[in-house]
């Protein structure tokens, strides 16, 4: 037996490390969201996500506090701009950001730097987002609602597809002119090899934790960016992250194996242009675009978490839309910017459980499921955390 007195002071600073515990943990249990809902179904979906992180902080003990912003359509409307500065300075300031969707046909006229797209596009630059993570998970309650074939998806499938953000032919220069009295359009695919080293990072550490392979998608037998591209995935992945195999796929052959063969892939890494077109490709196939979320981060834990689908303005307001994506998009949020992964994986439980119940919105319902609103939807999901 030690002496009292010893014993007394080793009580004093146990409970005096459990207080500065306590303190650590109150500071960061509360978390500044800022919402930008934008357009269509945006608000819609962004309502319901912010519902389960509700949620999920009465659950765990956390404080959510949601502040929403405008962007893209309704912005140009009430301010002139698709992304007001005051949207950005928020954002910036922000533990993380939650997005729905910009656009709609109303604003479809407007010039190219004056669209609810250029909104998006903007955020992700001021936040210095260079990489966008895009699972595409066919959700084993869902096989059946795939369009490919039961045998090449009764396996499941996750792609993880790694794309370049704000860098490439999205944010190369461009222009107009006149030719011999014809009217043309130019622009510009860019990449330096500090982007392409970057994002090859990203996609290496994500191979490492799954299959150790990593699929690189460019377009090096035409295009001399995605030469450059090819080089430096290669050169970067050698040096740094030996043990990830590295392969090359011509994107037109990869967008025909993503429809042939999906669980060939795992990780896959490219470029802007080519992450925005393959990803929605990806999304189809595991049956439905309402379902995958995707988030954006740079060299900060404050990311951009969105749903990877559009503002469907033709269902806006119908209470139809399906908010699983905005939903995951907030699961990952909780995850990757704040590192609460029991949290992440109470709400994919919830979700888990809310389709084998046989819950469904119409995007994804078949015979025999019940079909629900993007509110009760949300609400299910809520119950069953």
């Amino acid at each position: 037996m030690p002496p009292r007195r010893f014993t007394k002071f080793i009580k004093i600073q146990k409970l005096t490390a459990r207080q500065h515990r306590r303190r650590a943990e109150e500071q960061i249990m509360n978390y500044k969201i800022a919402v930008l809902a934008g357009d269509g179904i945006g608000p819609e979906i962004c309502a319901g996500a912010t519902k389960v992180l509700e949620k999920i902080g009465i659950k765990f003990g956390h404080s959510f506090e949601f502040e929403h912003l405008p962007i893209g359509g309704v912005a140009i409307d009430n301010y002139g701009t698709p992304l007001p500065d005051f949207t950005v300075e928020k954002c910036l300031k922000a533990d993380s950001v939650l997005l729905g969707a910009v656009g709609g046909y109303k604003w479809d006229k407007l010039p190219g730097d004056k669209r609810p797209e250029k909104g998006l596009l903007g955020i992700r630059k001021a936040m210095g987002l260079y990489s966008n993570i895009r699972p595409a998970k066919l959700w084993k309650q869902l096989a059946d609602a795939s369009p490919l074939k039961h045998e090449l998806v009764k396996d499941g499938i996750e792609i993880i597809i790694v794309r370049e953000l704000i860098g490439g032919i999205y944010f190369g220069e461009r222009g107009r002119g006149k030719e011999n009295g014809a009217e043309f359009a130019w622009d510009t695919e860019k990449y330096s090899v500090p982007e392409i080293e970057r994002i090859t990072r990203i996609a290496c550490e994500l191979a490492l934790k799954r299959s150790k392979k990593l699929v690189s998608v460019d377009k090096a037998n035409v295009l001399e960016s995605s030469r450059l591209w090819r080089k430096t995935v290669h050169e970067y992945a050698a040096k740094h992250y030996p043990e990830v195999e590295v392969t090359d796929v011509l994107v037109d052959n990869m967008a025909m194996q993503i429809v042939k063969n999906p669980a060939q892939f795992d990780v896959v890494v490219t470029s802007n242009i080519f992450g925005d077109i393959l990803s929605d490709e990806a999304a189809q196939v595991t049956g439905s675009i309402g379902m995958l979320a995707s988030s954006s981060l740079g060299d900060t834990t404050c990311g951009l978490y969105e749903p990877i689908h559009g503002s469907a303005p033709d269902i806006a307001g119908q209470d139809i839309a399906n908010p699983i994506a905005t939903i995951l998009a907030a699961a990952m949020m909780l995850r990757d910017s704040f590192g609460l992964t029991a949290e992440y994986d109470a709400v994919i439980n919830a979700i888990e459980r809310t389709l084998e119940q046989g819950w469904r919105t119409a995007d994804i319902y078949s015979e025999g499921c019940k079909k629900v609103g993007c509110k009760q939807m949300a609400k299910l999901v809520c119950d069953n955390i």
